[in-house]
């Protein structure tokens, strides 16, 4: 006799389990706690098996009935409903195991071992609000260009045009990391190149021209501000290191003996050493604010405790207060300056310089060996670029890049 809702409703627990029978092998089991079970008990390969089909009332009578039949035309074209769901959830775990947000994440772990933090964060933060919720669960190996572009043109959409470049940058990272450990075997974002409106290039504000840089380091020595702060910018200005890697010096990594800064590799970009050799001129630099802040951790520490280093915008501030706007000069400037004149100079190596600089090594076995790379020719050009600015500061009129 088939069940009905009322007989469900009615059913009351017992000591022991027991069951109650519907039709075509589906009956229910209830419990001793008073929970309602469904079952659909089959014949396959001539064995007697059985199929949970859920909890009642969560999986109402005609839902069970449902479920039962759809095992039964299993049943009667040779599948085995129970190893089939097995197979189906084998196969969803292995698709959610193989999902883009996955594998995104596996790759940005791997890679956050030699970037610093803020960089993780910055691609973390990155994919959690133009990626994840849009292709995230979706498995790689079904993620179309049409897809990942649909995906693109909404960050676009906020005219974040360079943004939208740098994430197909990562896709395309992402996709091929997927390939070389065998969970995909093409990558939909290579195809995409071409497909953005293009990025206009970003320049730090910065002071290229001979005159211009000449005057700005006048402008520097005759700083009424904080001494440190004055420092700080006389060393930038020769050594043109990061802001962060600058105001995070330490006493420690500076040797006036073999006239190096060893920046460690916590404090870099790239998570690799870095070298810095140190020029006559920043060796006076240093040695004087040393009376000041040499017995403190850091050579620039903050206005308000020694214990910290000197704020971020430090050096920006000064620049604005000695009248230098924020579109014609910047902390990040001293990089440039140095980059376009050392380049246009035409004396030094252009890989000595993009290594003085510390750029991304793009071959990573070679940037595990290169910190110290060209660093006879850093020597000689840093004692150059020192002698440059010199002559600069002296003179209004333009001085020849030549030796």
């Amino acid at each position: 006799m088939a069940l009905n809702a009322i007989a469900l409703k009615n059913a009351k627990a017992r000591e022991r389990p027991y069951k109650i029978h519907d039709e075509r092998g589906l009956f229910v089991i209830v419990t001793p706690t008073g929970s309602l079970w469904w079952r659909f008990k089959y014949r396959f390969a001539g064995k007697e098996k059985q199929l949970s089909l859920g909890t009642y009332p969560d999986v109402s009578l005609q839902q069970a009935r449902e479920r039962r039949d759809e095992a039964r035309r299993q049943v009667a074209d040779h599948i085995d409903p129970s190893e089939h769901r097995k197979a189906r959830k084998l196969a969803l775990e292995e698709a959610e195991g193989n999902s883009f947000e996955v594998i995104a994440r596996e790759w940005l772990a791997k890679n956050s071992r030699v970037w610093v933090p803020s960089h993780s964060m910055r691609i973390l933060r990155r994919f959690e609000k133009d990626l994840f919720p849009w292709i995230g669960k979706r498995p790689v190996t079904e993620i179309t260009p049409a897809e990942l572009l649909k995906v693109l043109q909404r960050i676009e959409s906020r005219e974040a045009h360079e943004t939208a470049h740098r994430t197909l940058q990562n896709c395309s990272q992402i996709f091929r990391y997927a390939n070389v450990t065998s969970r995909a075997t093409t990558n939909p974002a290579d195809t995409l190149r071409g497909s953005l409106i293009p990025a206009k290039e970003k320049h730090h504000p910065s002071i290229t021209d001979p005159d211009g840089i000449g005057a700005l380091l006048r402008a520097i020595d005759g700083y009424l501000g904080s001494f440190i702060t004055k420092s700080a910018m006389q060393l930038v200005a020769l050594c043109f290191v990061r802001s962060s890697e600058l105001r995070r010096a330490e006493w420690s990594e500076f040797d006036f003996d073999t006239s190096e800064w060893k920046i460690p590799p916590e404090r870099m970009k790239m998570r690799e050493p870095h070298i810095v050799p140190l020029s006559l001129q920043a060796i006076a630099v240093l040695q004087e604010l040393q009376q000041l802040t040499g017995r403190f951790k850091y050579v620039f520490p903050g206005a308000r405790t020694n214990g910290r280093p000197m704020s971020e915008n430090a050096i920006n501030a000064a620049l604005r207060n000695m009248g230098y706007a924020k579109g014609q000069m910047t902390g990040h400037g001293f990089r440039s300056m140095a980059s376009t004149r050392l380049n246009e100079s035409g004396l030094w190596h252009r890989d000595a310089i993009e290594r003085q600089l510390a750029h991304q090594e793009r071959n990573a076995v070679r940037g595990a060996y290169n910190y110290a790379e060209h660093l006879v020719e850093r020597r000689k050009m840093m004692q150059w670029w020192a002698d440059y600015l010199d002559g600069l500061r002296e003179s209004s009129n333009h001085v020849s890049l030549q030796p």
